[in-house]
């Protein structure tokens, strides 16, 4: 708690996002109290507190989304309660009646966590015994007064908005791409990897695939605090997140390094007769892997998102040449391992065919985030040809954004 409520005073982040919502929740709460308990003097002011709380959400659409279920299950249980009162003139009757139809009324899927607040809207009217049309209509009064200040408070009061999971684990990626391909790299000597080692780079590629998985969810829940926000322009420290299309091409590029290190780890375990790669095979492996760890560590895509000084373009353009000597590096090892695969095409080498054929790809997507353009060729000096469409450094070809 100690460490939570530091990290909150020191800066943005999830303690702080978190304490700004429930200080939100409790003024709604305080807000809501004052007009219908203090100032109106309402017969139930107690509903309008308790729906505010509960529409202080994570998000302003789930707050909405909220507010909508809510009123459809405490109309409902009031409804219901009210008639079984009135048909049995007797609290624990009317319980037994209206109690268990609420539960399973509120446990329809479409109604999420805000079902319970069906037999809990009939717990009210029974306990206090009030089944009139005019407490009935201040019920349902007093749960809208709650609702719409909720929903006030959540949407004009620094409004939620949550962009920094995505460009967290947008930075995150491509660093940590870069050290295993790099550890990779340095760990292909002569003799070639160990069993523990190649399990090593296996199990942390497959981790990488989680950072990917990771920043999908991430990415629904920045899209999501964007639905309905009208205050959204309000929150100037809310960065907006990097475009969705270089997900995909990360989704691929760590898909890619898991499928070598698999390789890796097939050929380090000896499977079969074919398994172990060939001797020529590993330093140019090693090469490769190492340029494009490097094209990798040179991605900038966020660093350009917001860069306005010209200074920092310099950097960006210099960045950019760094990513394309890297690439045309890489492509360049590409091209000698294809040579030793075909030169032993006739022995069957299995993984030799298979890593072959994963860097190949691995490369097609580095080319997306380098701005090479995927029809340029590798010259015979390990350079690369440049297209006559030339794109952006580190933009890929036919992006406009």
């Amino acid at each position: 708690m100690a460490r939570s409520t530091r990290r909150a005073l020191r800066g943005p982040g999830p303690e702080r996002d978190t304490a700004v919502q429930a200080l939100k929740a409790a003024a709604a709460a305080l807000i809501a109290w004052a007009l219908a308990g203090w100032w109106w003097k309402a017969p139930m002011a107690l509903l309008a507190p308790w729906t505010a709380i509960f529409l202080v959400q994570s998000t302003v659409y789930r707050s909405l989304k909220t507010a909508l279920q809510q009123f459809v299950v405490v109309v409902m249980g009031t409804l219901l309660a009210a008639g079984a009162g009135v048909l049995t003139r007797d609290t624990m009757l009317a319980m037994v009646i209206a109690l268990p139809v609420t539960m399973l009324f509120g446990s329809y899927a479409r109604f999420g966590a805000q079902g319970l607040n069906a037999p809990t809207a009939a717990l009210f009217v029974l306990v206090y015994g009030t089944y009139s049309g005019f407490d009935i209509l201040h019920r349902f009064l007093e749960t809208l007064l709650g609702a719409a200040i909720g929903l006030a408070v959540n949407a004009l009061v620094l409004p939620p908005v949550h962009s920094r999971s995505v460009r967290h684990l947008r930075g995150h990626l491509p660093e940590e791409s870069a050290a295993l391909l790099h550890t990779i790299a340095d760990g292909l000597g002569d003799d070639g990897p160990t069993r523990e080692e190649a399990q090593a780079w296996h199990d942390r590629a497959r981790r990488l695939t989680d950072r990917v998985t990771d920043l999908r969810t991430a990415r629904s829940w920045s899209d999501e605090s964007y639905r309905f926000n009208p205050g959204r322009r309000l929150r100037r420290s809310a960065p907006v997140p990097p475009a969705a299309d270089w997900d995909f091409t990360w989704d691929r590029i760590t898909s890619h390094v898991e499928a070598i290190t698999r390789t890796l780890t097939g050929a380090a375990e000896g499977r079969s007769d074919h398994a172990a790669l060939p001797d020529p095979a590993l330093a140019i492996v090693a090469e490769l892997l190492r340029a494009a760890g490097d094209v990798c560590e040179l991605d900038d895509t966020l660093e350009r998102s917001t860069a306005d000084a010209p200074e920092e373009d310099d950097t960006a353009s210099e960045r950019g040449r760094d990513r394309q000597r890297a690439l045309r590096t890489a492509y360049a090892a590409q091209a000698r391992l294809s040579a030793v695969f075909r030169e032993r095409s006739g022995e069957l080498p299995d993984a030799l065919a298979v890593i072959t054929a994963d860097t190949i790809r691995l490369l097609g997507d580095l080319s997306e985030i380098a701005g090479r353009a995927p029809d340029e060729k590798v010259d015979s000096e390990g350079g690369a040809e440049q297209s006559e469409d030339r794109s952006e450094p580190g933009r890929p070809r036919g992006d406009s954004a």
